[in-house]
């Protein structure tokens, strides 16, 4: 019988290969999950703190020209452009595109403010990465508020303070203002979907105007976006755009 000796040993050999493999495998797997874990814990541990002072920090440096309004009067072009507008909804339209013309990116340009959620930041011009860094970004090829079409605004769920962490707990009825050097605008949610990143669509204009969130979804991942929408309540002009009438 010594003619299976071969055999068997090579079936062994391919049964201690196959637990060699397995085991090799699961210690991979195994470190993976630990390094998913370890990196996680260093975005909360390390990444957000450090992120949260550098955004204070770039807070307190930005121009807000939405408080100093008062401090750079109109024109007289614009005075008499104005003095010709009937309706304060025109005046406001006027107003709204002078200021869109006028931001630069990394601009102040109003304040976000969402009582549910306890939070007030100022909004940037612009959703590059150092406009974000300063708190919501105000997308570039949207428009204005005050001017009847889409304002979309995108913020930081993690890092940066976080603005729109829990942006998810917004329900149908809530309210979100905007404050803006020539009005305040709200805007009352009507619902929020989970969409892919490349869903350019929720920026569109639909007929009427209304506000659009946007942040990274889940936390600490950036595979789907999370739209928070929201239409125009009411306007209430400020003492800029009531006074140049």
């Amino acid at each position: 019988m010594s003619w299976l000796q071969p055999v068997d040993s090579r079936r062994a050999r391919r049964r201690s290969r196959t637990r060699r493999l397995i085991r090799d495998v699961s210690s991979v797997l195994i470190i993976s999950g630990l390094l998913l874990v370890i990196d996680a814990g260093v975005t909360i541990l390390w990444q957000e703190p450090v992120t949260a002072v550098i955004a204070l920090v770039k807070r307190s440096q930005i121009d807000k020209r939405y408080l100093s309004y008062h401090s750079a009067p109109l024109t007289p072009v614009d005075r008499h452009a104005l003095s010709n507008l009937a309706t304060t909804q025109q005046q406001i339209r006027y107003l709204a595109r002078r200021e869109a013309r006028q931001a630069a990116t990394g601009d102040a340009i109003g304040v976000i403010a969402i009582k549910k959620l306890g939070i007030s930041y100022d909004v940037i011009q612009g959703t590059d990465t150092q406009s974000l860094e300063k708190g919501p970004g105000h997308y570039p090829a949207t428009a204005f508020p005050g001017l009847g079409q889409t304002v979309a605004i995108a913020g930081h769920r993690t890092t940066y303070l976080a603005p729109f962490r829990h942006i998810d707990a917004l329900k149908p009825g809530d309210s979100i203002l905007l404050t803006m050097p020539y009005g305040r605008f709200t805007y009352v949610v009507q619902y929020h979907r989970i969409v892919l990143p490349t869903a350019l669509w929720v920026t569109k204009n639909v007929g009427y105007e209304r506000l659009v969130l946007s942040a990274c979804n889940p936390l600490y991942s950036a595979a789907q976006r999370i739209i928070v929408f929201a239409r125009l309540q009411s306007v209430v002009p400020t003492t800029g755009a009531a006074a140049s009438s």
